[in-house]
């Protein structure tokens, strides 16, 4: 769905309760209505003709170009990060890879950054390297001389902040300004989602599409998955088309729950950010933890371009333990925590960790070499009482102790 409506000067808090809740929408309603249909019926032929003209501009069609319900939540989400149009996808990896498909052909090239999400390089690797299309990866402080690697047939640039896991923070202007001077036409896009789309707000600088997984932070409950791309004019309609004729949509119910996470983003973000830096700077100064990666904290990689460019920060961080933890010593760790849980998704309410030992974090960074040598160790910090996490974490350290 497309908007031209002009982006609204009110403050995010406010927009995120307003956004996406025209009276066309809602029907008299506080939230808008859940539409479930797969046939749109026409009333005349005139009518099927309007809307046959008019289905990719918000009126209903058919089932795959959307019910009010979705053309609610991409009004928001169009109205939150300043762009033509939103499309809707299951997942957010299905919002990485049909993003790109919608821009790349055979012996086209493209560059990724190195610590983007896996599964984003997964699929560079294993769909795209089969469709003739190469990739170039490139390391989180390349900066201005990203330039260098652009080609003549490259055709997207890939950025992801903060990076995977290991949570350092590009120079995001530089990287764009890098990219337009070799070649103004290339597609830059960004994983966006530890930003929650309204942290850093890509398009505001010269990025084409900001994508998210919405399955974190604006369902914010980890009980259902959906993936955004905003994306500005110039992108708006071929990325529209091409995800379509790939059959991409959501259900209405999901689209539903999904808008009605927006409507508490900000004060739930507010609160992930306040937790997770007080975890953070406890943290820092553990006699266990070798170093802790949290753009917010100074002396993580990149805090000058976070607090530069960013407005906030969200629950999700990592830290590295001082020694390399042996099977035992890490089940132990990990098998054990009253408040955290082990899962790989994160954004939700619930506090979470997983550990990487350096070798498989090194196995995902294929243009860096990984500079620690101990148990890397990510957290995502939810909405529970920061000193019930404190105290958790500490077990977890006497756990460690008595196991070595």
């Amino acid at each position: 769905m497309s908007s031209k409506k002009a982006i609204s000067s009110k403050k995010i808090e406010t927009t995120l309760v307003s956004a996406g809740r025209d009276k066309k929408y809602t029907l008299g309603s506080v939230n808008a209505v859940i539409q479930r249909a797969s046939s749109l019926v026409f009333n005349s032929v005139e009518e099927k003709k309007f809307a046959t003209k008019n289905r990719a501009n918000g009126e209903l069609f058919y089932g795959r170009r959307g019910t009010l319900t979705h053309f609610s939540f991409q009004q928001a989400m169009v109205e939150l990060e300043g762009g033509a149009g939103c499309v809707l996808y299951p997942c957010g990896a299905a919002a990485v890879s049909n993003a790109i498909l919608s821009f790349v052909s055979t012996g086209d090239h493209i560059l990724v950054a190195s610590s983007a999400y896996e599964p984003t390089q997964d699929f560079a690797e294993k769909v795209l390297r089969k469709l003739g299309v190469s990739t170039t990866y490139f390391p989180a402080d390349i900066g201005e001389n990203l330039g260098s690697l652009m080609q003549p047939n490259t055709k997207v640039v890939f950025l992801e902040a903060p990076g995977s896991i290991t949570m350092e923070m590009p120079d995001l202007p530089a990287m764009v300004r890098a990219v337009r001077a070799v070649s103004p036409e290339v597609i830059i896009m960004i994983d966006n989602t530890w930003a929650a789309g309204i942290l850093f707000k890509a398009l505001d600088f010269d990025i084409d599409i900001s994508i998210q997984a919405g399955t974190k932070y604006i369902i914010g409950h980890s009980d259902a998955m959906i993936g955004t791309a905003v994306a500005n004019d110039r992108c708006w309609e071929q990325l529209r088309e091409h995800s379509y004729l790939m059959g991409q949509m959501v259900d209405a119910d999901t689209a539903y729950v999904a808008s009605r996470g927006l409507r508490t983003l900000g004060i739930r973000l507010r609160q992930h950010e306040e937790n997770s830096i007080r975890v953070a700077q406890w943290l820092s100064q553990r006699p266990e933890v070798a170093v802790v990666n949290h753009p917010a904290l100074p002396g993580s990689k990149g805090h000058e371009f976070w607090k530069r460019d960013f407005t906030g920060s969200c629950g999700l961080f990592s830290f590295v333990l001082k020694d390399r933890l042996n099977d035992q010593q890490l089940a132990e760790y990990l098998d054990n925590f009253e408040h955290f849980s082990m899962a790989y998704s994160w954004g939700g309410f619930e506090s979470l960790i997983l550990a990487n030992q350096p070798e498989e974090i090194q196995a995902i960074r294929p243009a860096e070499t990984v500079d620690f040598t101990g148990t890397l160790v990510r957290l995502h910090i939810g909405l529970e009482n920061v000193e019930d996490l404190i105290e958790d974490l500490d077990a977890g350290f006497a756990r460690i102790a008595t196991s070595a």
